[in-house]
């Protein structure tokens, strides 16, 4: 077959075979998606040890998508100041981690665990193939949140530790 269209294309066939014309049909993005592709918002990465600082990384092996998303909390209001994110993927895993970035900050943990998947992949116009990529969003907020709860907790275990400790530890230097 690519011989004889490589054959038609130079001109090289001895007869002439009428062709079919053939239709491709493209495959749109919706503009958001476009958008947040060309120009995604808060891309990069957080220090992952910062106690203030939520990381969920989150993967779809049927696609090979990986996104990595982190949310920094302000520790006096319990707000979400800021957010960013690394993703490997096609545009739409991409447009869903910038849209997942922008619609976490300035709202608390509670709020952003309300977030679903098909919000985001309607406020996208994502295709059924596509869904995934919005599942992997709300993932990687549901994970960014688990692991700065998780690191809060190791801290006030910790401190109270130490309050234990202290006594002991001035007994000792006695």
């Amino acid at each position: 077959m690519l011989r004889l269209a490589s054959k038609r294309l130079l001109g090289l066939t001895s007869r002439e075979i009428p062709s079919r014309p053939v239709q491709i049909l493209p495959r749109l993005y919706h503009e958001n998606v476009i958008d947040h592709y060309n120009n995604p918002r808060n891309v990069g990465s957080f220090d992952k040890n910062d106690p203030s600082v939520g990381t969920g990384l989150v993967g779809a092996p049927a696609c090979g998508d990986v996104m990595k998303l982190q949310i920094k909390i302000d520790e006096e209001s319990g707000k979400i100041v800021d957010a960013c994110f690394k993703t490997f993927g096609c545009g739409s895993a991409i447009a869903s981690s910038s849209v997942a970035t922008e619609w976490v900050k300035g709202k608390s943990m509670d709020e952003v665990l309300t977030i679903k998947n098909t919000e985001i992949a309607k406020h996208l116009s994502l295709p059924p193939v596509k869904l995934h990529c919005s599942m992997l969003a709300e993932d990687a907020i549901k994970a960014a949140v688990k692991d700065v709860e998780l690191k809060r907790t190791k801290l006030k275990g910790n401190s109270s530790a130490d309050a234990a400790n202290a006594p002991i530890e001035k007994a000792a230097d006695a």
